[in-house]
């Protein structure tokens, strides 16, 4: 039996609500050890995240302690690949494992027999592919027509774009940012930057910073991307974030992805009501993303396109939703010839006060000698 109590935010005030947390309490007959290796996997799952390094023998870990229960479990997909902190294909690898254990089960026959019965050369099943790497395959594309050679990934997690980045000599300067130093440590790892040559490293930094704040260090890049960030962002602090990048750093280029909320009904793990990640503060319709869009478009001086990401459902749009925000050139020109026009009256003014103050000093001098 389960039971799950919401924790209040404050006792001592009841109309704050509740917390994100439950108390939770487990009551069965079961042996301790079983019980504990459920508990091992699960209690990362619950919590959400890994907190360290999650590498290729975490897929043995998972194997040892899910024997026996986790391969005919309901919600196989999703424990594993929370257990796994979403690593696509360690999660690939541990699925196609507990498959093969659950088929050798019900065939009364040894595991091993089984996975060397699977002719690699002849299976001919085209795998899908992540959604992940379809939107940095469209970043990459867009980035590419742009013609951008100095490329900020404003919210960089782990390095994934940045280590796609690298990869392609057309960008020549590559600046990684995230507020968590966690995320740019296993980023730094990723890229290898302590055995990187000295010419790749010239490319490549990683910088911890918010973007609800400006950067002078994020200026005069010519493109920025935020590869679903804003939807971890809390709703009032999204304007300061659009301040920051579009009105302050000015990238030339601008790419901004986010989930789809409408696809969400076509994720069958998903339950409905809920969003994709428990960090997400929002999901939006595509109506939604675009009005956000093309306000910042006109409130900045960029125009703003729109691509889907992922297979384009005739019902619910594509479960990634990308606007390409391109500076308008005139509005830039614009905008510097203001400034500089702005200088020039405020040095003529200036200039006039000075001549006004030594105008004044001459007649006083002249009284007195009088």
């Amino acid at each position: 039996a389960v039971t799950a109590e919401p924790v209040a935010l404050d006792e001592r005030f009841p109309e704050w609500g509740d917390s994100r947390y439950v108390r939770l309490v487990l009551e069965g007959e079961q042996r301790l050890a079983d019980a504990l290796r459920q508990l091992y996997v699960l209690l990362p799952v619950l919590d959400g995240a890994k907190h360290y390094w999650v590498a290729p023998d975490e897929v043995d870990k998972l194997l040892r302690s899910g024997e026996g229960w986790l391969e005919n479990h309901p919600e196989q997909r999703l424990i594993t690949s929370r257990y796994l902190a979403r690593r696509d294909r360690l999660t690939r690898d541990a699925l196609e494992r507990l498959e093969l254990a659950r088929l050798a089960e019900a065939d009364g026959s040894e595991l091993e027999e089984l996975d060397n019965a699977v002719d690699e050369e002849s299976d001919t099943e085209e795998k899908p592919v992540p959604l992940a790497v379809q939107r940095r395959e469209a970043f990459l594309g867009e980035l590419r027509a742009a013609k951008a050679a100095r490329v900020l990934d404003l919210g960089c997690g782990q390095g994934q774009l940045v280590a796609a980045l690298l990869k392609e000599a057309q960008f020549t300067e590559i600046v990684g940012v995230d507020v968590s130093m966690r995320a740019l440590k296993a980023a730094a790892r990723r890229l290898r930057l302590e055995r990187m040559s000295e010419r790749q490293a010239a490319r490549v930094r990683l910088l911890q910073g918010s973007l609800a704040y400006t950067d002078s260090r994020l200026k005069g890049y010519d493109a920025a991307v935020l590869s679903e960030v804003i939807e971890h962002v809390d709703p009032p602090r999204l304007p300061a974030l659009e301040y920051a990048v579009f009105g302050a750093a000015r990238p030339g280029t601008v790419l901004v992805s986010t989930p789809n909320v409408e696809y969400n009904v076509r994720w069958e793990t998903l339950p409905a009501g809920h969003v994709r990640h428990g960090d997400h503060r929002f999901e939006w319709t595509r109506a939604e993303f675009r009005a956000w869009a093309e306000g910042v478009a006109e409130r900045h001086g960029y125009a703003v396109e729109f691509r889907p990401v992922g297979p384009d459902d005739p019902e619910v749009g594509p479960p990634t939703q990308l606007a390409v925000f391109t500076m308008d050139a005139r509005d830039g020109n614009t905008r510097d010839g203001n400034a500089r026009q702005g200088n020039a009256r405020q040095g003529n003014a200036r200039d006039k006060s000075a001549q006004g103050d030594t105008t004044r000093n001459e007649t006083e001098k002249e009284g007195k000698a009088a």
